[in-house]
């Protein structure tokens, strides 16, 4: 089976993972990691010999449970174990793999990624390929498996995962331990540890976490004041909410943007003022855990879905909290993404324009028309049941236009051709099929319901 094309050295489709068990042992001071990883793998057919990402960290011993004449060969982005006889398809086998070194980013075509020091702590952001800078994995979007996570590390200082844990002294050290049952794939699996203070927050029913230094406390409160609200609008839009809690991390430092994880949105102190600057990022982040991560990808070719949907959410919430319409940021965008280089597929963009702004602004665009040709209550109903249809699972593009399909009663090859595979940047529809709602173009649209709406007079 091949990988995936974005990320061609990443990844190997033989097997899944369905089980990591990681068991860290961390010294801030000199940011030393010694590890074990117990992986639990799947065979997609039958296999003599496996490989799993890792990158700048040196593995001292493998074993295989079962079978001790297997071997190991490490080259510097791959831990490749080979059996003493191969291992059928659909058939399980438990490998651990004991490493040791100082963690750092890779570079990559997208910058720097994985685990990276801060000042006064750490910050895992692996979108793409950052994940095997600190566990061996196998790191492709669509394998996706469940964790356990034990990390001993410096007193005084908090592990954070997607998910509360638990504390416990162990000598001069802490041993935090967390349990993700949700499936979860390799990028989005997240450690922050820091001098963290956390408080609890209700999200509409949803349990949710403030964590941060407390020098920010005030500013933190004030620009995450709205995140129950936004919250409420989503699960009313989207579905119900597709993980057992939400956290928000801040981390003292700067950050170039804010990064989702599953269950996390992480943020830098710049992203922060207290006015609420950036609130559209804060409706961006969440999102993404109904459009990526509980909704997650065969490949990156698709990341459209991610991104072009948590954007289109950023436009939701802005309609519902009454500042602007989604069809007026719609227009807005539209004339900005006619002004700019039209180079670019949002089916496939490419891996270096992957995360190009075209490909969100376009996707939510895409997403727009679609919700003018087939009107909003087809729309809404549509977007819950990709939701709910793939909750913990993967889609590519091709499920997402074929249930839209179903719900419009109707072809919509041509739209979706226009917006998704032609570099050409369409008008938006003028509406009126039937069920939408006929409007000129310039004209605003109003979402349904969602149960909160603030007065544009109070900012």
């Amino acid at each position: 089976m091949t990988v995936d094309p974005y990320t061609p050295v990443a990844g190997d489709r033989s097997y899944a993972a369905v089980h990591y068990d990681l068991d860290l042992d961390y010294k801030l001071a000199t940011n030393r990691l010694s590890a074990t990883a117990t992986i639990d793998i799947r065979a997609a057919e039958e296999v003599r010999a496996v490989a799993f990402d890792l990158v700048g960290l040196r593995v001292s011993r493998v074993k295989v449970i079962g079978d001790p004449r297997a071997t190991f060969r490490q080259t510097d982005r791959k831990v490749r174990v080979t059996l003493s006889a191969p291992l059928a398809a659909g058939a399980t086998a438990r490998i651990a793999i004991t490493y040791a070194g100082a963690p750092q980013p890779r570079r990559t075509r997208w910058g720097l990624l994985g685990w990276e020091e801060l000042e006064d702590g750490v910050i895992v952001a692996s979108q793409p390929t950052g994940a095997p800078t600190w566990f061996p994995c196998n790191d492709l979007p669509c394998d996706k498996a469940t964790y356990a996570i034990r990390v001993a590390t410096d007193p005084g200082y908090a592990v954070v995962t997607a998910v509360p844990g638990t504390r416990a002294r162990a000598g001069r050290r802490e041993a935090w331990s967390f349990t993700i049952d949700a499936p979860t794939p390799t990028y989005l699996v997240t450690l922050q540890i820091g001098p963290y203070t956390e408080a609890a927050i209700d999200l509409a029913g949803v349990p949710g976490r403030l964590v941060h230094p407390a020098s920010l406390r005030r500013r933190v409160q004030a620009d995450f004041a709205l995140l129950g609200d936004m919250m409420a609008a989503f699960t009313r839009a989207f579905g119900p909410y597709p993980f057992p809690a939400y956290t928000i991390v801040v981390t003292q430092d700067e950050l170039e943007i804010p990064l989702e994880a599953q269950g996390m949105g992480i943020f830098g102190a710049n992203h922060i003022d207290g006015v609420g600057s950036l609130e559209r990022l804060v409706a961006h982040e969440l999102a993404h855990q109904w459009f990526g991560n509980s909704v997650g990808l065969a490949g990156w070719q698709h990341i459209w879905l991610n991104e072009g949907f948590a954007c289109y959410a950023e436009w939701i919430w802005a309609e519902a909290a009454g500042r602007a319409t989604a069809h007026e940021l719609a227009l807005a965008h539209h004339a900005r993404l006619a002004s700019l280089p039209r180079d670019l597929k949002v089916s496939d963009p490419g891996p270096d324009l992957m995360f190009d702004d075209r490909v969100y602004k376009r996707g939510a665009l895409t997403l727009h028309a679609l919700r003018l040709t087939i009107g909003d209550e087809r729309f809404f109903a549509l977007l819950r049941e990709w939701t709910t249809r793939h909750q913990h699972g993967i889609a590519a593009t091709a499920d997402f236009t074929a249930l839209a399909e179903v719900h419009a009663e109707a072809s919509l090859g041509p739209l979706f051709a226009s917006w998704l595979d032609e570099t050409a940047l369409p008008p938006l529809p003028r509406g009126g099929r039937r069920g939408a709602r006929p409007a000129a173009i310039t004209e605003p649209i109003l979402l349904p319901d969602l149960g909160f709406r603030r007065d544009r007079s109070r900012g």
